[in-house]
């Protein structure tokens, strides 16, 4: 079922809407063929793209199997294992109920599935909406606000890079007690295996890539000579970040000063606009796997 890879023809995006939609309808068939076909022409190239990147971008390479495309293939298993999983309203009810109820210990007596009934796929409105008779506190419902409909990218994504962390963990540690510590220490992922990825490699390559397009474009961002200023001075903390030890609100804004002279207000309006990019940009980096501002 999951021999023949299928290219999709127009796009370089490998896992773009269509994939979306043809996983959706993978679940709702309850007809074997209409499934396989549904997966081989339309899902399975999207699979085998998502692991094969995350395997050599997170450099998973210690594997009990013969070589890393049998690794790949025991993950595309794994995800087509858990496709059926894959349900916007459910994923959105339990969200809700675990900010409400867990995160916030405040009462929640409405139900996300029922609410949006027999839909496909769940939009920003059905979620603003939903929202709005819900009888919680501030802090929840600005929370809240930040929910937005799943993407089927992200989610598989995070269960690939799950399933290989657990993996790669455990036959590191058999290799840790086979070979001298010398051979340890000169091998690429040594250290990289002892700190298991997470986002934070996404993140550091986002940031990059963020100051870039910020002061290439600082002007086009921030035509007022005096904005554009202040805005390099907060790009610089982003240049400098690894070498910054105090991370404190008061210390940055003392940094920033240094540099320019601006009272607090003016450098929190043009923070917030830079922020405004950053976040824009991150969600679509996360979510589509390819970064545009």
């Amino acid at each position: 079922m999951i021999n023949t890879i299928t290219k999709p023809k127009k796009s370089g995006i490998y896992f773009t809407q269509q994939t979306e939609d043809a996983i959706i309808k993978y679940n709702k068939s309850q007809d074997f063929e209409v499934k396989n076909k549904i997966y081989d022409n339309e899902i399975h190239y999207a699979f085998f793209k998502l692991t094969e990147n995350i395997i050599h971008t997170f450099k998973f390479y210690y594997t009990e199997v013969d070589n890393i495309e049998d690794l790949q293939h025991e993950v595309i298993t794994f995800l087509l294992s858990k496709i059926h999983l894959y349900d916007h309203k459910k994923n959105l009810q339990d969200r809700f109920r675990n900010i409400i109820t867990k995160e916030f210990k405040e009462e929640y007596e409405l139900n996300f599935e029922e609410y949006v009934g027999e839909v496909d796929r769940v939009t920003q409105s059905q979620i603003n909406d939903f929202m709005l008779p819900l009888v919680i506190s501030d802090e929840c419902r600005d929370k809240l606000s930040k929910l937005t409909p799943p993407k089927a990218y992200s989610y598989f994504g995070t269960i690939a890079k799950r399933y290989l962390i657990l993996y790669n963990t455990k036959n590191y540690k058999k290799r840790v007690d086979s070979v001298p510590v010398e051979e340890l220490e000169q091998d690429e992922t040594y250290s990289y295996l002892i700190d298991e990825p997470t986002k934070n490699e996404f993140l550091s390559t986002y940031i990059d890539r963020f100051v870039e397009h910020c002061s290439s474009n600082i002007y086009e961002l921030f035509p007022k000579e005096y904005d554009a200023q202040i805005a390099d001075a907060i790009l610089e903390l982003f240049r400098k970040r690894e070498n910054i030890d105090i991370f404190n609100k008061k210390a940055l804004y003392i940094y920033i000063r240094e540099i320019v002279d601006a009272k607090t207000p003016k450098i929190t309006k043009i923070a917030n606009q830079l922020y405004s990019i950053f976040k824009g940009g991150y969600i679509s980096y996360l979510e589509n796997g390819y970064i545009k501002f």
